[in-house]
């Protein structure tokens, strides 16, 4: 009995060494893949392999399903990204001092590790912390990361990903040049710039026209003075039953307004405007006299039409306001 006790006690530090020298021996086959081409592209055997306790490194593995026919777009949203990272890692930690392993499951190589997990969705990521050595976790179980806020950028799960690492070096995020996009906005550029160097002489002279300026100042104000910005704020309906089978074009009250009341106070405001400007510019040029008194007559017309129409819709908006202008 006490021959066997001693045999166990003596062959204790050989197997103990024997187990890191195996967790030893699967990093060093795994990195090797990993830094030649990251991340790892894993099936069933493989994962069962590099998540199989006991584990002296950390290994972080995204289970995604890519082909068309899942019909899963995040994960073919989030591809790039976690690509982008695992190229990130294997260049900034040579060696693999960081002890860190990133692996790809897709769905078609890995259905049996997903009915294994009961995974009714993806992409899914898990984090295995290390289960010996001297960053060993006392918890083993995986660390999961759900996509619930949507696509994820690369840097998002770095910083996921690093906080559950021990203190040591942790690489940046590096992007590839994407020269597809850098060759476009040059050639858009050198076009832009080439057009505005052939063009310039006849843009110039319209963009210093007083009256084009003046035009697209007047639209402007007509624009936000009659609501616009309200119902893009408020989201306000276009038109609204009146509960008698028919149209309301206007609501009542001063915090409310439709999206056609916007239009036609806007077309009042314009009218008015554009009235007042014929009557104090255009009018006064004209050399015929009845033709002048013509104009004045029909754009003071106009005018007096248009404010006893503004007040009449003044009126819905303020059911107390006494003062009106016929024929309105």
């Amino acid at each position: 009995m006490k021959l066997r006790l001693i045999l166990k006690i003596g062959l204790l530090p050989w197997l103990c060494t024997a187990a890191r020298s195996k967790t030893t021996d699967k990093f060093d086959r795994y990195y090797t893949r990993f830094s030649s081409s990251p991340p790892i592209k894993l099936d069933d055997a493989s994962y069962e392999q590099l998540t199989a306790v006991p584990r002296d490194y950390t290994t972080a593995v995204l289970l995604t399903a890519l082909q068309t026919r899942f019909g899963c777009q995040l994960c073919r949203d989030f591809q790039p990204e976690w690509d982008v990272l695992g190229q990130s890692w294997a260049k900034g930690i040579k060696g693999g001092s960081s002890r860190l392993l990133l692996g790809t499951l897709d769905f078609a190589d890995g259905k049996g590790t997903f009915q294994k997990l009961m995974l009714q969705t993806a992409p899914v990521l898990l984090l295995f912390p290390p289960t010996v050595g001297p960053d060993a976790k006392a918890d083993a179980q995986a660390i999961r990361y759900d996509f619930t806020m949507g696509k994820q950028s690369a840097e998002q799960i770095h910083d996921w990903i690093t906080r559950h690492l021990p203190p040591g070096p942790k690489p940046k995020i590096h992007r590839p040049l994407n020269w597809v996009r850098i060759i476009t906005v040059t050639t858009a550029l050198l076009g832009v710039v080439s057009f505005l160097s052939i063009a310039a002489p006849y843009i110039i002279p319209i963009t210093h026209n007083r009256n084009l300026w003046a035009a697209l100042s007047l639209i402007t104000i007509l624009l936000f003075t009659s609501g616009h910005m309200f119902n893009h704020i408020r989201k306000v309906p276009y038109v609204s039953g009146d509960g008698k089978g028919g149209i309301s074009y206007f609501a009542g009250g001063f915090s409310n307004q439709f999206g056609l009341e916007t239009q036609i106070v806007a077309a009042m405001y314009g009218t008015l405007s554009f009235a007042t400007i014929a009557l104090a510019l255009k009018v006064p040029r004209m050399v015929d006299p009845k033709r002048q008194q013509l104009a004045v007559f029909l754009w003071g017309a106009v005018v007096f039409g248009m404010y006893s129409f503004l007040l009449s819709v003044f009126r819905v908006k303020n059911g107390g306001y006494p003062f009106f202008l016929p024929p309105f």
